[in-house]
């Protein structure tokens, strides 16, 4: 239906090199070739792939680019050395010859237009975008134990957003709905916009399995529905953070619906438009090892 589309084109950026997952290099673009292909190619954004790994990758997708003229480029958001590190500037000038190489699809078309790195401070938020060539989008990861405001108010006015961490293969890497909520409201706050990594890999708070192997400790996690509806609803004011932190902890998927005119959860509602603009400017993307079971989970909720 189309509010399930509008709210979720483009939302999941692939990365099977990191845990759970953490795939080798070959299966992993491997995985990102048949998605592009595939039905539900529509959810699927970058590729996420470290600086430091782009000759493997460069190698493994040697006969997987696209070519030819009229070919529609990878784009990949590449994580680098954190924000005022001295290895920040060799990071950006590989990016700068990956573009280079790859703008000729007959290198196979590729494209870095996001990167990904941790910021400590306002002022090494600031040091860095003075760095970061035009083209390429950052967001900085920030700690949600700190307090926001500063680094974030950095971005504000600047071709750039903040990056949340939203869970990991332990429980203690799992921020609490608070901390996540006034993550977002802070971003609202200051119309910076943001992605979230890590442990959204299922559509409505649950617990889960946060890892592959047998026996794997379990955890509540967040759901992608949760965090992307509820930023959209924050960002439209149609709720305030204390309702958005409840959002976030709503376990019941019968709370959402979506249907061809829009999406609500709760009887707080937003139209094609609004979901539209909140997913354009605002709530972009989240990190995800797994593509299939995102795709897999809506289907079972008949969403898809």
């Amino acid at each position: 239906m189309q509010s399930v589309q509008t709210l979720c084109s483009a939302l999941v950026d692939y990365a099977g090199l990191f845990p759970p997952a953490k795939l080798d290099m070959g299966p992993t673009v491997a995985n990102y070739a048949a998605y592009v292909r595939a039905e539900h190619a529509w959810m699927l954004a970058r590729l996420i792939c470290p600086v430091a790994r782009l000759d493997e990758f460069e190698a493994a997708a040697a006969t997987t680019l696209p070519t030819g003229n009229d070919a529609e480029p990878w784009r990949i958001s590449a994580l680098t050395a954190p924000a005022g590190a001295d290895a920040l500037d060799a990071d950006l000038e590989r990016i700068l010859i990956f573009n280079e190489v790859h703008d000729d699809p007959a290198n196979g078309a590729a494209v870095i237009d996001a990167i990904e790195l941790r910021a400590a401070s306002a002022k090494d938020i600031d040091d860095a975008l003075d760095r970061i060539p035009e083209g390429v989008t950052p967001f900085f990861e920030l700690d949600h134990t700190q307090d926001l405001r500063g680094p974030i108010a950095a971005l504000a006015g600047a071709d750039a957003g903040a990056k949340v961490r939203t869970g990991g293969v332990t429980p203690d890497l799992i921020p609490s709905a608070e901390h996540v909520a006034r993550f977002i409201a802070t971003c609202a706050h200051a119309q910076v916009s943001f992605k979230a990594t890590a442990g959204l890999h299922h559509p409505v708070r649950a617990e889960h399995a946060l890892t592959y192997e047998p026996n794997a400790v379990r955890a509540v996690m967040h759901g992608f529905l949760n965090v992307f509806l509820g930023a959209a609803l924050l960002r439209a004011r149609a709720i305030d953070e204390d309702t958005l932190r409840t959002l976030l902890e709503e376990t019941d998927p019968h709370a959402f619906t979506f249907d061809d005119e829009g999406a609500a959860w709760r009887g707080h509602a937003l139209d094609l438009d609004q979901i539209a603009h909140a997913r354009d400017t605002f709530a972009m993307s989240f990190g995800s090892c797994s593509f299939t079971e995102p795709v897999e989970d809506l289907q079972t909720l008949n969403l898809l």
